[in-house]
């Protein structure tokens, strides 16, 4: 029989982390992900305590929990384990119908946490084109970094995670370390 190890999206057998400078980048590979979606007439359900989130927005964590809005009537749901199992558990009972769609294994998620806000602030105006207020804490935005569509996720002032394309998790994971070196060189304030 064939033995099979589990590989994170970035190719290893356990999830990679670096320090650069005053910044910790963290590969999340505990985070499940599920889509979900519900008729255009169907009141949105609570999902394990979350409201869910109005465009731009996400709801803050609870018990490693949250949501984000992706399209009208649609959220992508996230848990630390199974999230098809716990949305699909929950939905069926609260609502007619909904449509659930397992996405764990269609993203990387990568989280950046630093001790003030302001470096967070610079790090986002380095590799975002929008304004401020669009990556507020609490916000979830989807934008490009280098061609690649991504999410920016804001749970806190001094932490953003970004939710890329699994195929891209490479690519994104040399975009975050490059420009935190870069800024690290080019300021002694965050090193």
């Amino acid at each position: 029989m064939t033995d099979l190890t589990p590989r994170t999206a970035l190719g290893a057998t356990a999830a990679r982390n670096e320090t650069i400078g005053a910044y910790l980048i963290e590969e999340n590979t505990e985070l499940g992900l599920a889509s979900v979606a519900i008729p255009a007439e169907t009141i949105p359900p609570v999902l394990f305590g979350l409201t869910l989130p109005k465009p731009g927005h996400l709801t803050l964590e609870i018990d490693g929990k949250f949501a984000i809005w992706t399209a009208p009537n649609q959220w992508l749901f996230a848990t630390d384990g199974d999230a098809h199992q716990d949305c699909a558990a929950l939905v069926k009972s609260k609502i007619a119908m909904a449509y659930i769609t397992e996405q764990t294994d269609a993203w990387v998620a990568f989280k950046v946490s630093s001790q003030t806000s302001g470096q967070i602030n610079t790090l986002l105006e380095r590799l975002v084109n929008l304004p401020e207020t669009a990556t507020d804490t609490g916000k979830a935005t989807r934008t490009n970094i280098h061609h690649m569509s991504v999410f920016v996720l804001r749970p806190t002032s001094t932490q953003v995670t970004f939710l890329g394309p699994r195929t891209q998790a490479g690519s994104l994971w040399h975009v975050l370390e490059t420009t935190l070196r870069q800024q690290r060189a080019n300021s002694g304030a965050l090193s």
